[in-house]
């Protein structure tokens, strides 16, 4: 397996995701979130917030755009056939609501190898339209020896 270390630092293209109501309820729903801040835009607003406000792990629904293309870049070249998940880490802002726009950027925050195996860690930063970071992210990724 050859990983390849100058390109750490590498960023890729950012992608702007806009924070719909629906996604957010749809998403509260299919994790079993009952919080009526993720449903309710009148108990949302209540609580001070402009609209219904998304679930931490929302996260994963706007950053992903961005990270998506990070994970198929032909240079930092990952064997997906091998790949495994290896975790996820998540460092949260002010809170994300919908109407929202948010803005991910990716980039390649570390690569190295360990008995074979790649492990590469990509960094997202997600930043709301007030230049607010909502969210800081480390994804981490392991390609197995052949």
């Amino acid at each position: 397996m050859a990983v390849n270390p100058d390109l750490i630092g590498k960023t890729f293209a950012p992608a702007t995701y806009a924070v719909g109501r629906e996604k957010v309820r749809e998403y509260a729903h299919a994790v079993g979130e009952t919080d009526p801040l993720y449903l309710d835009v009148e108990a949302a607003r209540a609580a001070g917030y402009a609209d219904v406000v998304a679930p931490p792990m929302f996260a994963v629904v706007y950053s992903l755009p961005a990270v998506w293309p990070a994970l198929f870049d032909e240079e930092v070249a990952i064997d997906f056939a091998r790949m495994v998940h290896g975790g996820q880490e998540f460092a949260w802002g002010p809170v994300v609501v919908a109407g929202d726009e948010i803005t991910t950027t990716a980039s390649l925050k570390d690569v190295g190898e360990r008995r074979g195996n790649g492990f590469y860690v990509f960094e997202s930063v997600s930043v709301n339209g007030r230049g607010e970071t909502v969210c800081t992210g480390l994804w981490s990724n392991i390609v197995r020896a052949a």
